[in-house]
């Protein structure tokens, strides 16, 4: 792995991600080139997802070019792009160039028990792209995390039954890797006590989803101001208050839809969401489907089409 200057940069263009499992949120694919060309091209052009994005070269070599650093990585090699950072990439060598894109929404990868360490990963602070000197300098770890995207991309493809579970523990490990092997601080961390201070608040979201929740009633809880409040609180959990409480009311609505007999208005009177358009809107934010379709594939009743396409890295 080689980094060198820094490169001009033109136009940019925000690409979509397809997920091909909209459940997971993610989309992995192989990518195989045996054409003699080389360098960058306007294929290779500038572009960015909200995504988070891991290449994982199998064979040949690829530059990517970001707005701070040339990156150069070949077989056995790996980088992780952060959210919405700008990037390209190049063939540089006239060879088979062969390599894993792997593109995750790592946010929603975290449930009630983990939600702490949504903060680590949520590039408030910094970006994801800085624990590349991980991969440069610790050659154990890189390859661990190889691995990790080797099994997800085989589960992919295989479609195993419990290939949902197999990719999201190789999701939560691949995190847990990069947590404990972070020696320069890039992820940052909660203290217990900051959790502490904020547990008030979240047993309350807890006990209270199906009702009216005002950022002013956890400000009396916790004898906190309200500028204050809503600072902190992002500060320690890494996203906002109300979205904190809409992915609370989101997961609850998908335990329903699953574990319980009960019409689509229903859950959305349980999980304090009474305005069907507004559930709708928001369940879809966060799945990328309707609460319908999200129980007829979790059931089983739908299947999850495979993206044919595979966009560039």
């Amino acid at each position: 792995m080689k980094t060198v200057v820094e490169m001009p940069m033109e136009t940019a263009s925000e690409e979509e991600v397809i997920y091909q499992n909209p459940l997971l949120f993610l989309k992995i694919w192989e990518i195989c080139s045996d054409s003699p060309h080389h360098g960058l091209s306007e294929k290779c052009r500038w572009h960015y997802h909200k995504e988070v994005e891991f290449l994982a070269i199998i064979e040949g070599r690829l530059g990517i070019q970001t707005k701070h650093e040339y990156t150069v990585i070949g077989p056995g090699d790996l980088i992780v792009l952060g959210s919405s950072q700008l990037h390209r990439t190049a063939k540089l060598d006239p060879g088979r160039l062969r390599y894993i894109v792997f593109q995750v929404d790592l946010s929603q990868h975290f449930d009630q028990s983990t939600m702490p360490y949504l903060h680590c990963f949520s590039e408030l602070t910094q970006p994801l792209w800085k624990l590349n000197y991980i991969f440069r300098d610790n050659a154990d770890a890189r390859q661990e995390a190889y691995a990790l995207i080797m099994d997800i991309f085989a589960e992919s493809q295989s479609r195993m039954r419990g290939y949902e579970l197999a990719i999201s523990a190789s999701i939560k490990r691949l995190m847990l890797l990069l947590m404990r092997t972070d020696t320069e601080g890039v992820l940052g961390g909660v203290e217990d006590t900051e959790l502490t201070r904020l547990r008030p608040a979240l047993d309350y979201v807890d006990r209270h989803l199906s009702e009216k929740i005002a950022v002013e009633d956890m400000c009396g809880l916790l004898n906190l101001s309200y500028h204050y409040f809503i600072k902190y609180f992002k500060k320690v959990m890494g996203l906002s208050f109300v979205d904190y409480v809409n992915y609370k009311r989101v997961k609850k609505a998908e335990r329903l839809l699953l574990t319980r007999d009960l019409s689509i208005v229903e859950v959305g009177f349980e999980v304090g969401i009474p305005n069907m358009a507004q559930f709708y809107k928001l369940f879809k934010r966060h799945n990328h489907c309707s609460p319908k379709e999200f129980k007829q594939r979790m059931r089983g009743e739908a299947g999850v089409g495979v993206s044919e396409a595979a966009p560039q890295a």
